[in-house]
């Protein structure tokens, strides 16, 4: 890899590198101040940073894997490996941040630890808050770049690149469960029940269940394939639907192989009058001017087929005036 693509890289990275030099530094932090102070929130807190840094590791591994050319085995490539990751990513959350954070929570509230000092977990809070708060605020950045205008949750749904919402809601999720951790901590040496502070490494745990509930919902969409956004099929349409040869687009089918790879199948009725030769041209024209207009369009498949005997797609315009 040469300079400049290692720069690319890390520029496109930027995120997740941030988000795991941020998680590292937490982590450890948050350990030391659970080894002093006998904190359950804190213990929870520390194994929550370090699973969202081992997180951020996989999804490099996964992009890196994702880039692998296509061999005889793949032949569209191993782009769609990233999307396994980000869903092992979420079972991660599921069963060691969330699971642990569980049952440490029980463990303390069953048998508390002695109330120490709370001075060195509201520094080690502060601290924490400010670097995932640095991460959050560039993961937002990058998240609202690709979203445009559309609505962040409905982005979310749409988005086929997991590594821009993981991270966000893997920051979001810190952010909530460091000011949980902060408020069992207060409210244990407030009310002098050390019990408290298990019960917030509950609420910690809850909430990265639902997180990762949500994340391994959206990764399954993307590991058994989902269609390209309708923007994509409609360009597709609209430029063999102006072409008079092409009596009638029956339908067109797409499938993400990758976040910015698109397989497209279509069947489209060509015109009686158009001789075999001229329409295997007619073909490669659609083909070339097709990747122009989206280059996501990595591979392409075009069957002439007769309208009454195909299985026939509404176009896209037509779904959403009928929805309107």
């Amino acid at each position: 890899m040469t300079p400049s693509d290692t720069a690319s890289h890390f520029r496109k990275n930027i995120v997740l590198y941030g988000a795991l030099l941020a998680n590292l530094g937490i982590a450890i932090a948050k350990f030391v101040a659970s080894a002093i102070t006998g904190s359950s929130a804190m213990l929870t807190e520390g194994v929550h940073s370090l699973v969202d840094s081992g997180n951020q590791v996989l999804l490099l591994y996964g992009q890196a894997k994702a880039k692998r050319p296509a061999d005889a085995m793949h032949p569209f490539g191993y782009g769609r490996e990233l999307y396994f990751w980000a869903f092992v990513v979420a079972i991660l959350i599921f069963a060691l941040g969330a699971g642990v954070s569980i049952y440490e929570g029980v463990l303390h509230i069953v048998t508390p630890e002695p109330l120490h000092d709370p001075t060195i977990n509201y520094i080690v809070l502060g601290i924490a808050i400010l670097l995932e708060g640095t991460s959050w605020v560039l993961a937002v950045r990058e998240f609202n770049s690709t979203r445009g205008k559309e609505h962040w949750w409905r982005s979310v749904r749409r988005s086929k690149d997991p590594a821009n919402f993981i991270v966000l809601f893997e920051d979001s999720a810190a952010l909530v469960g460091l000011m949980v951790a902060g408020a069992g901590v207060w409210a244990s040496h407030y009310f002098n029940n050390p019990q408290l502070d298990g019960v917030a490494s509950v609420i910690i745990g809850i909430v990265l269940a639902c997180v990762a509930i949500l994340l391994s919902r959206e990764a399954k969409g993307l590991l058994i394939g989902e269609s390209a956004d309708p923007e994509i099929v409609e360009a597709v349409w609209s430029l063999l639907d102006s072409a008079p040869q092409i009596t009638s687009v029956n339908h067109i089918r797409t499938i993400h192989t990758s976040p910015d790879e698109v397989f497209v199948a279509i069947s489209a009725d060509f015109a009686d009058d158009v001789p075999m030769g001229e329409g295997e041209t007619l073909i490669e024209n659609f083909e070339t001017e097709m990747k122009k207009r989206v280059p996501q369009l990595t591979s392409i498949y075009i069957r002439p087929e007769k309208r009454e005997n195909a299985l026939l797609q509404p176009r896209p315009t037509d779904v959403v005036k009928h929805e309107a």
